[in-house]
């Protein structure tokens, strides 16, 4: 017996061993990437990771990213991807670890990683000993993961808070819940930035060959302008960078009875803030158009999320209300009843798509849009192959697709939105292999931005409070009740000059932090910058 706890101690003290030798090491390797971001919320973390690796990229600084949405992507400092290979297809946020050495050997300047975890534990974990972050991202708080994060969105937005980096920097668009994410911001110590949508324009927006919002392109400019990148160089990167597997997009068929219709696949947004987001967004882009039919699929392991479905119709206003997959009723009894009778049941338990798709098709007139939410699995998969059997609608653009196309007279022609995914991401990733993307030097507006407080939330920030030793106090960051208004400009100067010079942030006692020499932006093996002057530039 003694020698069997002999072994069980010479056992236990190897792997205490080898774990602080790994942890030493992933710990090393997370200091050769002097900006780190952490990319985490409900909805939108894909693009927002892409959207910033591309600004970042744009401005000349090394950058590699990995999304883990969709379909998991390792992205070079190139912009070309692959695939995250994992044993089984199993997830697992240990994964971070290979991918941080892996990002160490090109020695970037950033890393763009999306947070993988959704247990508020290992959100924590991920952020505190995975990434360590010096910048976060908090996108959104939004009605979904309830079971793990909630009951209410108030636990969720807590819960996220757990990824935010101490004594960093957080960057996030919530608005209604942004009084919540501050209190636990003073907690870490952390400076929260609001990104506001409405400094993004329409011209702005068109600008992109794939949907996205507002609220995601001004989190990926804050982050920008927080490295020092000027806005339109970073704007640049942004439209050259690779779209998400599962971006938002349109595509035209023709129906079997010769019936034009424009289907867009809304399954992603699983929430229905996201759901109705994304449908405004197409109807005001032309990318869809009234008359407007709604599929909605419905799961038995989902029955919330149905009934969250079917009480949106009413802010849809469709002709048509087609409820599939099982249990139906889940979804048409939340419908409001002067909405029902615009409801169609063709639901039932693994039902070929050719039992209920004739009907569909039947009831819609032609040259109208169909718009698919809910969750994908199930029948919705039997829709989605369906559909990718008919033929193209090659009878071409009409006025509303030339409108968007020509939205942006100054961009370069790119692919075109309505394309379906694989054939735009393959022409977009074989066209990173030829062509350079390009950096322009373009001088800081004099005029400065201003980041608004949100309305109802109660308090007044914007660059920040008092911030540790040594480093610049800013205005309107506290805890009273008054609405301000806090300059943000493009490449304030004072901005730029404490990202190179914030060698060594403090506790308050002096101690450097555990997590590199210069968490904010700038590594100590580029000594010019210690002056305080413009780096060096890239181009």
């Amino acid at each position: 017996m003694l020698y069997l706890y002999f072994v069980l101690l010479i056992g236990s003290v190897f792997l205490l061993i080898a774990g602080i030798i790994e942890q030493r090491r992933h710990y090393a390797a997370l200091h050769t990437m002097p900006s780190r971001v952490l990319v985490n919320g409900i909805r939108g973390k894909s693009s927002i990771t892409r959207l910033c690796a591309g600004a970042l990229r744009g401005g000349g600084l090394v950058t590699v990213a990995k999304t883990t949405g969709t379909a998991a992507r390792f992205i070079h400092p190139d912009a070309t991807e692959e695939p995250v290979y994992r044993k089984f297809g199993i997830a697992n946020v240990v994964e971070q670890i290979g991918i941080v050495r892996r990002a160490a050997t090109y020695r970037p300047d950033a890393l763009v990683i999306e947070c993988m975890a959704v247990m508020p534990a290992l959100q924590e974990v991920n952020q505190s000993k995975l990434i360590r972050s010096t910048i976060g991202v908090l996108c959104n708080v939004r009605e979904d993961h309830l079971a793990e994060m909630g009951p209410t969105l108030d636990d969720v937005a807590r819960s996220l808070c757990r990824s935010m980096p101490e004594d960093g920097i957080c960057v996030t668009a919530e608005k209604e819940r942004f009084h919540i994410l501050q209190e636990e911001a003073d907690a870490r110590n952390c400076r929260l930035v609001y990104a506001d949508p409405q400094t993004v324009t329409d011209e702005e927006l068109r600008g992109f060959s794939w949907f996205t919002f507002k609220e995601n392109v001004a989190i990926a400019l804050v982050v920008a302008d927080l490295l020092g990148i000027e806005r339109k160089v970073a704007l640049q990167g942004m439209y050259d960078a690779p779209p998400d597997p599962g971006v938002l997009s349109v595509e035209k068929y023709v129906a079997p009875d010769g019936k034009r219709l424009a289907f867009a696949n809304v399954f992603a947004a699983n929430d229905p803030e996201s759901t109705l987001m994304n449908i405004n967004q197409l109807l005001d882009l032309g990318a869809i158009r009234r008359p407007l039919n709604v599929v909605i699929n419905c799961r038995p392991d989902r029955v919330e999320r149905n009934g969250q479905m079917g009480e949106i119709i009413p802010d849809l206003q469709p002709d048509n209300v087609f409820v599939i997959g099982h249990p139906s009723k889940s979804a048409i009894d939340a419908i409001p009843a002067h909405w029902r009778d615009r409801a169609v049941d063709l639901g039932g338990e693994r039902r070929a798509a050719d039992e209920f798709m004739p009907t569909l098709l039947g009831r819609m007139s032609d040259g109208s849009s169909l718009v698919a939410i809910g969750n994908i699995h199930g029948q919705g998969e039997e829709l989605l192959e369906y559909l990718a059997e008919l033929p193209a609608d090659e009878s071409g653009t009409d006025e509303a697709g030339d409108a968007v196309v020509a939205a942006a007279p100054h961009q370069q022609q790119r692919l075109d939105p309505y394309a379906s995914y694989p054939t735009a991401y393959e022409e977009r990733y074989q066209a990173s292999q030829t062509q350079e993307i390009p950096v322009i030097t373009i001088p800081a507006p004099p005029r400065e931005r201003y980041a608004e407080v949100p309305h109802g939330s109660g308090q007044a920030y914007g660059h920040g409070e008092q911030y540790g030793q040594g480093r610049p106090q800013y205005p309107g960051h506290g805890h009273g009740h008054v609405q301000e208004q806090v300059p943000y400009a493009a490449g304030q100067p004072e901005v730029s000059a404490w990202f190179r010079s914030a060698r060594q942030p403090s506790h308050g006692d002096g101690q450097e932090m555990p997590y590199g020499d210069d968490p904010f932006g700038r590594s100590a093996r580029r000594p010019a910058d210690d002056d305080g002057g413009a780096p060096p530039s890239r181009a």
